[in-house]
């Protein structure tokens, strides 16, 4: 993203820019920018949604308004406004996460940790990949009845512990992992395939034919579904494909939303007081293909059997698949959710401070972050306008942060690039 320098008509800090001192520092104002769009991006996603089950804020409104105008023009040449910008967008997603999780239980009610069946069932189904609630609401509404099986893949996972979701007895379970593995498990999948956010790759031709988008999601060439009436076109659809197969996966564990967690509370900090719980590692964030993911797998496989790990958003496809036992009847594993239940994770963490009458940062909780995409910087954004510091993210960093305003978040957070995972585990235990 080339920027435009208004006073000598150049491009920003090129060449022919007359005024060096001053566009010099464009670098890193453009890198305050990315930083700004990027997490637009990601609090556009979550107010969207938002917005569908009803709930909206003019604060976040009137922000977005704000933000995108800083990012109109060069004519201000602040860093120290534009990362206020950031520092804003942080809390300004943090409001909407959370009018997102009341809009999410208001509609479904509070979820609950449950047991979820992987794989298929004998009898037609449809997938459903992505993020929005609603939608797979409104799927279960129109195929009760019809002997159509829904099954969820990807972010859709914690709809499970939903318990107006659960009520439908024909979401029959989950079936595949995190989004970049769509290719292959859309293929191997065989029914009708409903994506209903941006988490989505271009479709092969195994399974192009039966990929349906909904809402503001769409592939050119890839049938669009423009509401409730459009249903009865997948529903048939999957009624003439007929019965998938019986396959059996091992199962998964979803539903521990901060208020389910919460009233373990009593239990958990007994616990620390009694040296039984050591720590706690939040390991979330987005999965993606590059190396360098398999230590978030390394890294969950080697916590310490007296720390409890809390994850969400579709990272945890790395690892929620094994067995990590509880202590005193609390799970070692803690799924709170899709990347926006970023909000329980921090509601759990101001409850556990309040608790310990310390600071966040003070907590035996340590954070390890793989990001990927919008809403992953905004989530980020988020947890530096808290405040927390410590925390270690990969596989490897954003390209659009520039060496300078790295070295700012140094200084002030200690964010960490992740290394070798004994070495990291060490430092983050104190040894």
């Amino acid at each position: 993203m080339s920027m435009f320098c208004h006073q000598c008509e150049q491009t920003a800090g090129g060449t022919g820019c007359t005024i060096r001192g001053v566009c010099g520092k464009d670098e890193d104002i453009q890198s305050l920018q990315y930083m700004i769009l990027y997490g637009l991006k990601g609090l556009g996603a979550y107010a969207h949604h938002a917005r569908r089950l009803g709930k909206r804020s003019e604060e976040v409104d009137a922000f977005i308004d704000e933000a995108l105008f800083k990012t109109l023009t060069n004519v201000d040449f602040s860093l120290e406004d534009h990362f206020n910008v950031v520092i804003k967008l942080g809390m300004m997603n943090l409001k909407a996460m959370e009018i997102l999780d009341a809009g999410n239980t208001e509609h479904f009610g509070d979820p609950t940790p449950t047991t979820v069946r992987t794989g298929t069932v004998k009898g037609p189904g449809i997938l459903v990949t992505g993020h929005d609630l609603l939608d797979l609401k409104e799927l279960l509404e129109a195929t009760e009845g019809s002997g159509v099986n829904i099954y969820t893949h990807g972010e859709m996972l914690p709809a499970h512990g939903y318990p107006k979701l659960r009520e439908y007895k024909h979401l029959i379970g989950n079936f595949g992992t995190s989004w970049q593995r769509q290719k292959k498990e859309f293929a191997e999948f065989g029914g009708p395939i409903v994506a209903s956010t941006n988490c989505v790759q271009i479709p092969t031709d195994a399974y192009r034919d039966r990929l349906y988008t909904t809402g503001i999601t769409a592939i050119t060439g890839v049938k669009h579904l423009k509401d409730k009436s459009d249903l009865p076109k997948i529903i048939e659809h999957a009624k003439s494909i007929g019965d998938l197969p019986e396959r059996e996966g091992k199962p998964l564990y979803t539903g521990h939303h901060h208020k389910a967690v919460l009233s373990l509370a009593p239990k958990i900090i007994d616990a620390i007081k009694a040296g039984k719980i050591r720590r706690f590692f939040l390991i979330g964030g987005c999965d993606g293909a590059k190396p360098g993911r398999n230590y978030y797998t390394e890294f969950a496989e080697k916590v310490p059997k007296d720390c409890v790990i809390i994850t969400l958003a579709c990272g945890k496809y790395r690892f929620n698949d094994k067995e990590f036992g509880s202590i005193d009847g609390i799970p070692r594993l803690l799924d709170m959710g899709q990347c926006n239940n970023a909000y329980s994770a921090i509601q759990l963490a101001v409850e556990l401070s309040k608790a310990f009458k310390c600071d966040v940062n003070d907590l035996p909780l340590s954070f390890v972050l793989s990001w990927y995409e919008q809403k992953a910087v905004a989530i980020l954004e988020t947890l530096l306008a808290l405040g927390i510091k410590n925390m270690r993210i990969g596989p490897s960093l954003p390209a659009f942060v520039s060496p300078n305003i790295w070295k700012v978040l140094q200084e002030k957070y200690n964010i960490i690039p992740i290394g070798n995972v004994d070495e990291d585990l060490k430092a983050m235990l104190g040894g």
